[in-house]
This record gives structure tokens, sequence and C-alpha cells, in this order.
């Protein structure tokens, strides 16, 4: 508990609530720009953060993080486009209300929803994960092992829609993951007689790579040199939405639990809470017809399970290395980047940090509330007049002066656009990103442990299984492995009886 308030205190110094406000303003300028993503800013964010404290830059990574997921609800009320990928489920109920003449209310709706969703989340992240930890001290080499091939399988399976891609995905992360030098046997591997390559990909070439690049060249394709006109993002005041509160705590608390729960799984998202509770809120509902047509309920309903994914996808990424979703990969990879390696040393060893990070994901959830509303609508919409066209370079230009200034090498600024060219092809063909840079990270990470356990074993493979905790973490391998086909199976039976 003492750490806890030390904690509290080091967030509240002036660089640190600079870095939370300026974090969650980007966030929401980035939400309200379609096409432009969290993962994709933090993935920008994180090459210009490499000289700034750790808690300075996840205090940047928390307010974008809560900010973009909020931000993606504006144009998905006002123009029926979603920001982010979970504002889809807004558009059902928020454009309807805009259309109505109450896209102010709406707005407001998805501000207080958003924000009482991150909140849950963070208190989940903050009572759940140091609980977590506690059990974690129980996992030895052999353990590691297999949660780090269940956390592949989990992202490789969950997080896309073709689990074969997933695990193509997963294959490419894993190749990524053993070149360098072997620090075993100190052999090269697939360095190609290239010095630059010897100690093994920078994390952040490929991330910035990856996450960066697809999406401005996505944005040059569409060659639109007209953003969206001042008429389009007009929004009326709306009426007072705190007089409405006791009739949206019920879907506040359905939609908070199940956003905290789904986000606790790796490999499932925003998406599916933000589907789930939309789903659970409209089958309580004693007007189910209403929903779709303008229902104040299904904008809470959405938003609040949307953002209540949020921290909850932290705690297994902090806790054990396994991110909830492809957001929280990208900020397991900044704290890598700030070395911090996410497990329970983490929290024996930058409890200072691990806790300051859990109360900047509380704060910037709070900061919605003042952000949010009509307010964001008149001046964070604005963006969406900016032409693609223009934001295009701009994003290959921050990412490459981002690359460029963490070692000075322009092989780096290279390879990083290669790694672009590479996950614009694999976005086109449908291939996750997210299980790529979980390979990276966690290949070199199973790799290690693997060989650990068999040298303190003296080379007995009995020694992976001999313990309890082994036992289960493969048999929830089995499970999400094995989910596909049960799936597929369950779903044959239902059309042959349709």
């Amino acid at each position: 508990m003492e750490l806890f308030f030390d904690a509290f205190v080091e967030v509240l110094r002036v660089q640190n609530l600079i870095a939370i406000v300026l974090g969650t303003l980007m966030g929401m300028v980035a939400g309200a720009l379609p096409g432009l993503t969290a993962t994709m800013t933090i993935a920008i964010l994180i090459p210009l953060t490499f000289s700034m404290s750790p808690l300075v830059a996840l205090g940047m990574m928390a307010g974008i993080y809560n900010g973009a997921m909020y931000g993606g609800a504006i144009p998905a009320i006002l123009l029926k486009i979603p920001g982010t990928p979970p504002s889809i489920v807004t558009t059902f109920d928020g454009n309807p209300l805009a259309q109505q003449g109450k896209a102010g209310y709406a707005l407001k709706i998805a501000c207080w929803s958003s924000a009482i969703g991150s909140i849950i989340s963070a208190i989940a992240l903050i009572t759940i994960a140091p609980q977590l930890v506690k059990v974690t001290l129980l996992f030895g080499p052999a353990e590691y092992f297999w949660v780090a091939l269940f956390g592949l399988s989990s992202i490789a399976v969950l997080l896309g829609r073709d689990p074969v891609k997933g695990f193509v995905a997963a294959g490419i992360g894993l190749l990524l993951s053993m070149v360098g030098i072997d620090t075993v046997s100190g052999h090269e591997r697939f360095t190609f007689d290239n010095r630059y390559l010897l100690d093994g990909l920078e994390l952040l070439v490929v991330l910035t790579g990856l996450y960066a690049i697809p999406p401005a060249v996505r944005m040059a394709e569409s060659g639109l040199k007209r953003g969206m006109s001042g008429s389009d993002l007009r929004s009326t005041r709306g009426a007072a939405i705190w007089r409405e509160i006791p009739r949206f705590i019920p879907t506040w608390i359905r939609a908070g639990v199940i956003g905290v729960l789904v986000g606790i799984l790796p490999g499932t998202g925003g998406s599916m809470a933000a589907f789930i509770a939309y789903n659970e809120t409209r089958r309580a509902s004693k007007d189910p017809d209403s929903f779709g047509k303008g229902n104040p309920q299904g904008v809470a309903a959405a938003e609040c399970g949307n953002n209540a994914d949020n921290a909850a996808a932290m705690i297994p990424a902090l806790t054990l290395g396994i991110p909830g979703s492809g957001v929280a990969a990208v900020i397991m990879a900044g704290l890598l980047v700030h070395g911090l390696q996410p497990g329970p040393q983490l929290f024996r060893e930058n409890g200072l940090i691990v806790y300051g990070f859990m109360i900047q994901m509380l704060l910037t959830g709070a900061l919605l509330f003042f952000f949010g509303g009509a307010f964001a609508a008149r001046v964070f919409a604005q963006v969406l007049r900016v032409p693609p066209i223009i934001l295009s370079p701009l994003i290959i230009a921050l990412a490459v002066v981002g690359i460029y200034t963490l070692n000075n090498s322009i092989f780096e600024v290279w390879l990083m656009l290669v790694f672009g060219a590479v996950g614009y092809v694999l976005d086109r063909v449908g291939i996750p990103l997210p299980p790529v840079i979980l390979g990276l990270i966690l290949g070199s990470l199973a790799e290690q442990q693997f060989r650990l356990a068999l040298l303190i074993s003296g080379g007995d493979w009995t020694a992976l299984f001999s313990s309890l905790v082994s036992w289960i973490v493969i048999a929830l391998t089995a499970m999400v492995l094995f989910y596909p086909i049960v799936r597929a199976l369950l779903a044959r039976r239902r059309a042959v009886e349709a």
C-alpha cells in the first residue's frame, strides 16, 4: 500500500501530468481520424519517447490508449464512420440519434460511458494484477515456456478471423526472434554476414514498420484531397446527461464487467467486448426492438464495454507477458524498449513505475469527463477536415525521424521501411500483425526458458511436465487450439439442422 501511495505522488509531478493530458488529447485526435488507431499512434510515439523517463512515456501511452478508444465514437456518431474498430458498435445507435438531431446528446453519453468504462477497467487492473503476480511467483522455466506458447496460441487463434493465418503470423514472429547471435552457443543466426543484425532485430524498428507505414500507404492510395465539410461535423448541444445517470447505471455495470472479463482473455480485444455488451444490454431491455434505431442504452453499452477492455487487457500483459489485445502488445513492447520486462520481476524491481502506470490509466479515464462530449465534437472532430493525402507523408516522416533518432542509423530506417512493405502485404492478404510482434517478443523468451529448463534437469524432458501449473497451462493451450475446430463443427451442425 505504501508503494501505491508513493507511485501516486510520483504521478502527480508536473511532467507526468503534462504527459497524461497530452497523451489523452493526442489519442482523441487519432481516434477521431478513421484509419488512425491507438496501436499505430503508440507505435509512432514510442521512438520519440526513448529519451523520456519510463513513467512519462507510459503516461502518454495510457492517455493515447483511453483517448483513442473514445475518440473513435466521434465520427461513428456524426458520420457513421467508425474511427476505431470497436466503435463500429457505436454506429448502431449513435448515428440514428445524430440523424434525429441529438448528436450532442449521443456524444455526451459516449463520453460518460467511455470514462466510466475506463475507470472500471483501471480499478480492475489495480486490484487484480498484484494478486495475479503472487501466483506467477510459483512459475519456473518450464512454466514460463508453456505460458509463452499459450500466449502465442491464443493471440494467433483468437485475434484474427482465420486461425491458419494467425499461426502464419506467429511463425513469422518466431523466425524474426531468431535473428542475431544465439545466446547459448554464440553462433550467428540469419544475420547474412551483416554486422547490424548481430544483436538481433530492434523491436521498435519492426513495430513501427508494421504498424505505422501500412495505414499511411492506404491513406495515400485513397487519393482523397478533401476532408469532411464543416456542415457534416456540426453538432447540437444536447441535453444534460447527469440527470439521466440513474437509468444508465445498470448498463454501465453490466458492460463494465463484460469489458473487464473480455479484456483479461488474451487475443479478444475491445471489438468483442463492445459487441457482447451491446447484445446483453439489448437482451435485458424491455424494448429490444428500439436498438439500432437510436436507443441511448446501445451507445452507453458499446462505449462502456469497449473502454472497460483497455486497462484489463494490461493485466495478463504486465503479470505474464501475454497482452490481452493488439494495443496491449504495443504497450508491452514500449515497456521492453524502456528496459522493463513484464512479469513478477517488473513488480519487484520497478514497482513504482508499474503502479504509476496503473494510476495513469485511471487518471486518463477520468480526463475523458473533461475533454469529451460536445466539446470533443466541436474541437477534435475538426481533424476530420484534414485531407488524408496530407496525413500520409506526415505519418511516414514522423516514423522515419523517430527510428533514426534511436541509434542514428540509416540502416534501421531502411529496415523499418522494409517491414512497412511486409506489413502492407500481410495486411492485404488478411494476416494479422499482433501475432508477429508477439512472436518476436515471446520467441526468445520461450527459447531461453525451454533451454534453461532442460539444463536444470540435465536434459530430462519430463521436467517440462512435472508441475501442476504446467499441466494447467498445457490444458488451456489445448483448449485454445481446439476452439476453432469445435466452432467449425458446431457451425456445420447448425447449418445441417437448418
